[in-house]
């Protein structure tokens, strides 16, 4: 899932849980025991910090990809209305936890998978039902292109039939075998149950009238694309999410009890949430910020209870803890390493108008990654609270799923920073400098559909808020320069970005070249860090259209296959063709109000208020 102020994120396997709790062993120095002596008090509103100009904006979860992000996900939506399945915990965990999920482990023979509710409840008295997952079910067959998780080839299309075969019970019939590994991880945990109080075309229409739940094809889905619609429009109309009826019925442990546009939000306890535990807090608000100092400014006036210290504020890291020697907040705050699981890049635009062409040239990527100071971006900008991105795989925490080539040239991967290496790349491909900027001077070493003269010049849009972002990127602006290729940047905000992001078709509406909005983390729709959100063909979260045969081929064998080596030989060729040009990974230091406890950095960036308490 796109990110919003946590890049945290991890996919799976036993090991993987052990390398991050391997990772996470010095928190224990940096932060309290979740076991205060304190005498622990009900009650009290815990304040935490949104992303800098990324305040949520969607309230249904079936998400379209230009609002398809971390703070309209687990920031929002998932602590109201709660997906089939959940992962992480309050802790290091980023494996399945059926603990918190509305059902139980699946149950797979062959090409069958049988999944059984647990008879949650609604908060407006309906159960959480086999209904309530066909429902979600229809509506991503009937408008799959507009849900932001959706890849072809996937759910729903590997689907011969589903059906419900008893009031809690749904069963998927798959058009062949899977990894089950894969498919819980990647395809059931995009489901979210969706109550028959949504199954409606207009406010106060009886639950299930409009009929999605029971549509078939047969119609063409008709009965779905009206719902759909309704639906959409309402969550386009945010100054009405806390008092609409619709959104009021949830199955999580939080309501919305008020929503301001400009990004303040206030949940308080839903009183009918089956799961455990319980919230104790009597409110939690989520408080917004146009950028990061301004967020670090509130920290120090004690005026948020959670949030993070921005690099530039931070000593530099000289230890292994994750947090700095020395706190810069005092007493009133404890730190806590918030590790990332998950890949920085920025995107480049296959079907732009003016430079698909020239982007589709492997050598042409290969140039921009060589111009990439990555480990210099990390020891200047972010203090040393960064990692590496040199393949699909996070280089942090370790894990046996990183292939031996992203680990080449000192961890560096294959294409190391060297500007000299940029240009002689460039030179020998029929470039050379005119007016300072490289163009193309003999075109049939150039590439197809690149002319004579054209020059390298193109903009990449990126999100504001972050001064360490922008001033990562005015380092590689610099250093592109010194190659002959001028990058033009452009700030805008995080929803903006993402708004941008929509896959284009070639045309003259297909403008945009470069855009950043920080990268991906491995949180959903799949929590395996297989390649389909991102770089299968058609996915809903290839944004630059990146299309490759061999690329599309390779994905789907990790889908059948628990096999080491198919997932290797995906990332390593992912690797090597830059479908996106890998940027540094930032990791956080969370910061905790003394007085507040159970807070959790977890790697997947789980938000789970419920379990938060404050001591006198």
């Amino acid at each position: 899932m796109r990110p919003g102020k946590h890049n945290l994120k991890l996919g799976l396997r036993c090991c993987w849980v052990i390398a991050v709790a391997l990772a996470a062993a010095g928190c224990e120095s940096a932060s309290s025991s979740p076991h205060s002596p304190a005498k622990e008090i009900s009650g009290g509103t815990a304040t935490w910090s949104e992303a800098p100009g990324g305040q949520p904006n969607w309230i249904w979860p079936f998400t379209p990809i230009t609002y398809y992000s971390y703070n309209n996900g687990q920031a929002f939506q998932w602590l109201m209305y709660r997906p089939l399945y959940m992962f992480g915990d309050n802790g290091d965990s980023v494996a399945i936890n059926y603990s918190l999920s509305p059902a139980s482990a699946p149950a797979y023979k062959g090409t069958s998978v049988v999944i059984n509710l647990k008879g949650w409840k609604w908060s407006d008295g309906e159960t959480v039902s086999a209904r309530d997952v066909v429902f979600w079910l229809n509506m991503e067959s009937a408008e799959k292109k507009n849900f932001g998780g959706y890849t072809p080839g996937v759910l729903p299309d590997n689907l011969v039939q589903y059906e419900a075969t008893g009031p809690d019970q749904v069963t998927l019939t798959l058009n062949r075998p899977y990894s089950r590994l894969w498919y819980t991880y990647n395809q059931l945990a995009e489901i979210t149950p969706m109550p028959m109080a949504w199954d409606v075309t207009r406010i106060g229409a009886a639950p299930g009238s409009g009929g999605c739940t029971t549509d078939t094809a047969a119609d063409h889905w008709a009965k779905c694309a009206k719902v759909w619609a309704f639906l959409t429009a309402q969550s386009k109309a945010p100054s009405s999410y806390a008092s609409s009826p619709l959104w009021s019925v949830v199955d999580g442990p939080w309501k919305l009890s008020s929503y301001n546009t400009g990004g303040y939000l206030t949940f308080v306890p839903n009183k009918e949430y089956s799961g455990s535990p319980k919230p104790t807090l009597a409110a939690f608000k989520e408080m917004p910020y146009t950028a990061d100092s301004a967020e670090y400014i509130a920290l120090k006036a004690g005026q948020v209870d959670v949030g993070y210290i921005p690099a530039a504020d931070l000593p530099p890291e000289t230890g292994t803890t994750g947090v700095p020697a020395t706190n810069p907040l005092g007493p009133g705050y404890r730190l806590e390493p918030a590790y990332v699981f998950g890949i920085g890049y920025y995107m480049l635009n296959f079907n732009a108008r003016a430079l698909g062409a020239v982007f589709r040239q492997l050598y042409i990527r290969q140039t921009l990654q060589y111009l990439v100071d990555q480990a210099g971006i990390s020891r200047v900008i972010y203090r040393g609270y960064a990692d590496a991105t040199t393949g699909p795989v996070p280089m942090h925490p370790p894990s046996q799923w990183i292939p031996a080539i992203q680990q080449e040239n000192d961890r560096a991967g294959p294409y190391p920073y060297s500007i000299s290496k940029a240009i002689r790349l460039l030179a020998s491909h029929g470039w050379s400098r005119a007016g300072g900027v490289m163009t193309c001077e003999h075109p049939a070493n150039c590439g197809p559909g690149i002319s004579k003269g054209e020059p390298l010049r193109f903009s990449l849009s990126y999100a504001t808020g972050s001064n360490d972002l922008a001033n990562e990127l005015a380092v590689y602006k610099s250093d592109a320069a010194k190659a002959g290729i001028d990058i033009q940047l452009s700030a805008q905000s995080f929803n903006s970005i993402i708004g941008e992001s929509a896959p284009c078709k070639p045309g003259p509406a297909c403008t945009w070249e470069g855009l950043t909005y920080g990268g991906w983390n491995f949180n959903g729709p799949g929590f395996e860090p297989t390649g389909e959100p991102l770089f299968q063909t058609g996915a809903g979260s290839n944004s630059g259209s990146y299309s490759s045969p061999i690329e599309d081929q390779l994905i789907a064998l990790t889908h059948a296959s628990n096999s080491l080596s198919a997932f290797s030989n995906y990332a390593t060729y992912t690797a090597q063709q830059l479908p996106v040009i890998w940027l540094p990974t930032p990791d956080n230091v969370q910061a905790v109000a003394a007085k507040l406890h159970n807070v959790s950095a977890n790697p997947l960036g789980d938000l789970l208020p419920e379990y938060w308490h404050f001591t006198q």
